[in-house]
């Protein structure tokens, strides 16, 4: 007869600091005081019950943004997961600070492949051993250089791995650990849904992985995508819902004998309050209220983000504002700098803040129409309307107008002001630090190539700043809906 133990395993993923509830059509959901609520419920009901997050924590909220992550370690404190790997977005307030922050964590922080260049040394463990009721549960942080671009900004820092480098790193780690007689394995990535699949093709059964909990692509899933015999989940996004699995372990075999994943809406009907940490939440609001809920506009109407993929009527605001503050020809507006779905009339400072919480330096560079060209080019590559692979996309500032030709990839048209682009003309283009730092992810562009014409100069030190200071300068704002990208199916 074999010997079988069972397990609830809850999980979140890119919660960016979306702590308050909200209501629409009379409805109520998300919020950690309910998460943390079913998470309690859950602890009280269940015998086994282990609660991971898989990274991305941080930016998103102006409570997050004015702590700079300290309120948010707080928050998780109090629902106490039992093991959080790194996101890419843990790193925004500067590593420095994230490991500042880890020491405020009265929980496991993971992540396998972030290290200090000038030795070596790894910033924080590679895994972590959990023990409930006998059995021993390994927990391995994965991230990739590929999404971990940010750390591109600290000198000191380098990061280790693509996926297949991960898989490498996985097997040497379960290997380490054989003789620990390990009862199960789970991967608590955040690379994005496509590279867990990647990933789990290269992974050898004999290692023993059972599961892999993932973040970053913000996937909402129906039911596991299993590969390889691995089943792979995320939980969407955000404090809406939580991922759970009721899982039967063998323990003679260290394995998986069966499983049932499930999503679990957070809302009145399932999850009951957690009043000490509405408690908590409502001292950090005091706080930033007095600051933040002043209104610095108006707009004429409300105007959306639906979609990061596409031009929208907030990316067409938000690039001709920078366009203005940096005094330039084009600027180039990541998509995904832009947090909210839809913003105004009214304007309060926070919902600029939560709309836009990037606080990064804003570069000038000088380039030739052929440089533009093929910045153009590349940022409507496939990959770049495939939500899964997380790609960035560019908002355009007001007087550009690109013909995109996808059935036979190619720019069809690229005028300013009316004008046909000239590829020997001289453009000055603004860029966020992040992509100017990422060039190459970002526009298939080297560092040498954009200095061609001349080293890139800092125009602004804050970008949230220059947001408030525009923004503050107009009432009535009212939106340009021109047509700026034509992308011909």
């Amino acid at each position: 007869m074999k010997n079988t133990k069972k397990l609830t395993l809850l999980h979140s993923n890119d919660m960016h600091g979306d702590f308050m509830e909200s209501e629409k059509d009379g409805i109520v959901s998300g919020g950690v005081s309910r998460l943390s609520g079913y998470v309690q419920k859950v602890r009280q009901e269940e015998e086994n019950v282990i609660y991971a997050i898989a990274g991305d924590m941080f930016r998103g909220s102006v409570i997050d943004s004015e702590f700079r992550g300290v309120s948010t370690i707080e928050i998780m404190n109090m629902i106490a997961p039992n093991v959080v790997t790194m996101g890419n977005h843990e790193a925004d307030y500067g590593v420095s600070h994230l490991l500042f922050l880890e020491k405020c964590a009265s929980f496991p922080i993971i992540n396998a492949n972030m290290y200090i260049k000038s030795n070596g040394v790894r910033l924080f463990p590679s895994h972590y051993i959990h023990e409930v009721d006998d059995m021993k549960i390994l927990f391995i942080g994965i991230l990739t250089e590929e999404v971990l671009s940010q750390t591109k900004l600290d000198e000191h820092v380098g990061t280790l791995i693509d996926v297949e480098d991960a898989a490498v790193e996985v097997g040497r780690i379960c290997d380490s650990f054989r003789s620990e007689d390990v009862d199960f394995t789970v991967l608590l990535t955040h690379i994005g849904l496509d590279a867990d699949i990647e990933l789990a093709k290269k992974l050898d059964p004999r290692w023993g992985v059972d599961i892999i909990i993932g973040g970053h692509s913000h996937t909402l899933m129906e039911k596991p995508e299993v590969i390889n015999g691995i089943p792979i989940v995320q939980a969407a996004s955000g404090t809406k819902q939580i991922g759970r699995f009721d899982i039967v372990v063998d323990t003679d075999k260290n394995c998986i004998d069966s499983y049932e994943w499930k999503l679990i809406p957070i809302d009145e009907e399932n999850c009951p309050r957690d009043y000490a940490l509405e408690d908590l939440i409502k001292r950090f609001k005091n706080e930033t209220d007095k600051k933040y809920c002043r209104l610095i506009t108006r707009f004429v109407d409300k105007y959306t983000h639906p979609t990061r993929y596409k031009e929208t009527q907030l990316g067409h605001i938000f690039a001709d504002l920078f366009r203005d503050g940096a005094e330039v020809d084009l600027m180039l507006m990541g998509s995904g700098s832009i947090r909210v779905k839809e913003l105004g009339p009214l304007v309060q400072y926070k919902d600029l803040v939560e709309a836009f919480p990037f606080d990064d330096v804003l570069y000038r560079a000088k380039l030739t129409g052929r440089q533009v060209k093929k910045m153009l080019f590349y940022i409507v590559r496939e990959d770049a309307f495939i939500e899964e692979k997380h790609c960035e996309f560019y908002q355009l500032s007001e007087g550009w107008n690109v013909t995109v030709s996808r059935s036979n990839p190619s720019l069809n048209k690229v005028t300013f002001n009316g004008k046909e682009v000239d590829d020997d003309e001289i453009f000055n283009v603004g860029l966020q630090q992040y992509h100017y730092k990422n060039c190459e992810a970002s526009f298939n562009m080297t560092q040498e190539e954009l200095e061609e014409a001349g080293k890139p100069r800092t125009i602004a030190t804050s970008c949230k700043a220059i947001c408030g200071e525009w923004m503050s300068l107009y009432e009535l704002i009212k939106l340009n809906d021109d047509e700026r990208m034509t992308i011909l199916e």
